[in-house]
């Protein structure tokens, strides 16, 4: 089977679907949510894992219990981007934690970084200290998100 959504049945889907909403759903639970037996289930899903459908499972945190709720966009144009360039801001961006998400974009901007920290201030002190001396980072743009709307493909209902 390939790893095309489009090859994947009903069921696959099905699987896919409940595992994105609970990942630590029992195989009993999961069967019955399908519509198949375990014994099938338990087949569907290990097939999905070795075929890297399904890369793994993990914890989702509140950043607000944890006090890291201040999340800013980030834009960033650097002066060079041949693949070298790229490489080293790229492996610059993965020393960052405070980075959540670094996406490459075709546009006016060369990165559109997701920072996580606890206020502005500190912010502030990532953006001078670690964003802004990175490779390559001619200019920066910020955008302070006010409310997550959505995140991890799941609606939030904090406000």
């Amino acid at each position: 089977m390939s790893n095309d959504l489009n090859s994947l049945d009903r069921f696959d889907q099905a699987i896919l679907t409940v595992l994105a909403a609970e990942g630590r759903i029992s195989i009993t639970d999961l069967a019955r949510r399908i519509g198949l037996s375990k014994s099938p289930t338990q087949a569907r899903l290990r097939r999905l894992e070795t075929d890297g459908i399904i890369t793994g499972y993990r914890a989702l945190i509140d950043p607000i219990r944890l006090g890291v709720d201040h999340v800013a966009f980030v834009e960033v144009k650097l002066t060079d981007t041949r693949e070298a360039a790229l490489d080293a801001f790229n492996a610059g961006v993965a020393t960052i934690p405070e980075i959540e998400q670094a996406h490459l974009i075709a546009g006016n901007f060369d990165y559109l970084l997701k920072v996580r920290t606890q206020d502005m201030r500190a912010y502030r002190k990532v953006l001078a200290e670690k964003i802004s001396t990175l490779p390559h980072v001619s200019a920066t743009s910020t955008y302070v998100a006010m409310q997550a709307v959505k995140e991890d493909g799941l609606s939030r209902s904090d406000g």
